[in-house]
């Protein structure tokens, strides 16, 4: 959004930010130094010349989820738990999942819109049940979809698309954006994730009144996944799920976010994208590697970008298993020094 106030253009959402890193244009078409902004009167008294604002300022808060009680195993969401949750509709009926990135864009899948125009697509922002009154919820249309220029139907590889919202929305505790896996992010092998949606559970469809679903997973490796898919997952890929099934997204979830906690921040790693049937015994379900895309999806957003946080973790109790194994280790190659002395002595 730009904002002009008298001579002073400044390109943010917030009037009063502070810290901005501005330039006042000079003779010639070049930049002065650069002006550090405390307060936005700063600006009106800045004298004559037009200050532009060189840098965006910060996005809001992404990842942030205020009601945070959450239900192992495939049951329902708590009211406002994943804030960023959007169901997509098209003829009136749910299609896909989606997750909110900004005030005007929608993250999911390209493979939900092959055959859909914008224009056929409502976003429901807010929701919790497909079949009851949601009080807090909001609806807009779609303005553009883009489909990453790249993805292939057959391999569904680069699967990713963004929807332009017909109109902005403003953000309340039950609506919010997503924090996205930035570039070099690492999803180690049993790192705990989450998948949420309104897909189907197994082959029926969810029972009334079709409360959001979330279930937890852990990522699988590529290695592994790839011997499940013969081969079939490339680096735009991401798997999670249980070697056993029993847990997985289905059909009406696709295009939903996968998102990993770090502290109390919540980054989408993944974008539910397809699966051998569903949480079935040794097939997780894939997800395309969100963190692959992040100079596409800033490209294709010019201005209030989405935020990006690097992701760098694994499962805790992975984490705990390889420190026991080292001190192990370490305790086993002492044992052996103080033997080899003893029997040199």
């Amino acid at each position: 959004m730009k904002c002009r106030i008298t001579d002073y253009t400044h390109q943010s959402i917030h009037l009063s930010h502070r810290g901005i890193s501005c330039h006042k244009e000079a003779a010639g078409g070049l930049r002065a130094p650069p002006i550090t902004v405390t307060k936005i009167k700063t600006l009106l008294t800045d004298g004559a010349a037009t200050v532009t604002c060189n840098s965006v300022c910060s996005a809001p808060e992404c990842g942030i989820a205020p009601f945070s009680t959450r239900i192992v195993g495939g049951q329902d969401a708590a009211v406002g738990a994943w804030p960023w949750q959007a169901s997509l509709h098209k003829d009136r009926h749910h299609i896909c999942g989606g997750s909110l990135i900004n005030n005007e864009y929608v993250l999911s899948a390209a493979h939900c819109f092959q055959s859909t125009a914008a224009f056929q697509i409502t976003v429901y922002l807010g929701r919790h049940s497909q079949q009851s009154f949601n009080p807090n919820e909001v609806f807009r249309r779609v303005s553009r979809i883009i489909n990453h220029p790249n993805y292939n139907p057959a391999t569904q590889d680069n699967d990713i698309a963004l929807l332009q919202l017909a109109s902005t929305v403003q953000f309340t505790n039950y609506i919010k954006p997503v924090c996205l896996a930035a570039e070099g992010s690492v999803y180690s092998a049993g790192t705990n994730s989450y998948i949420t949606g309104w897909g189907t559970v197994g082959s029926v469809p969810l029972p009334l009144p079709q409360t959001l679903q979330e279930v937890s997973v852990p990522i699988v490796s590529n290695r592994v996944c790839n011997r499940a898919y013969l081969g079939s997952i490339t680096n735009n890929m991401l798997c999670a799920g249980l070697n056993e099934g029993g847990k997985d997204s289905c059909q009406g979830d696709s295009g939903g976010p996968l998102v990993t906690e770090n502290d109390t921040r919540w980054i989408q790693g993944g974008i539910v994208s397809f699966g051998e049937g569903c949480a079935l015994a040794k097939f997780p379900g894939v997800y395309t590697r969100v963190s692959n895309y992040q100079t596409w999806i800033n490209q294709q957003i010019s201005t209030n970008q989405p935020g990006f946080s690097v992701f760098m973790g694994g499962d805790s109790n992975t984490a705990n298993t390889h420190l026991v194994s080292l001190w192990v280790t370490l305790l086993l190659s002492f044992v052996q020094l103080l033997f080899s002395l003893y029997v040199l002595s």
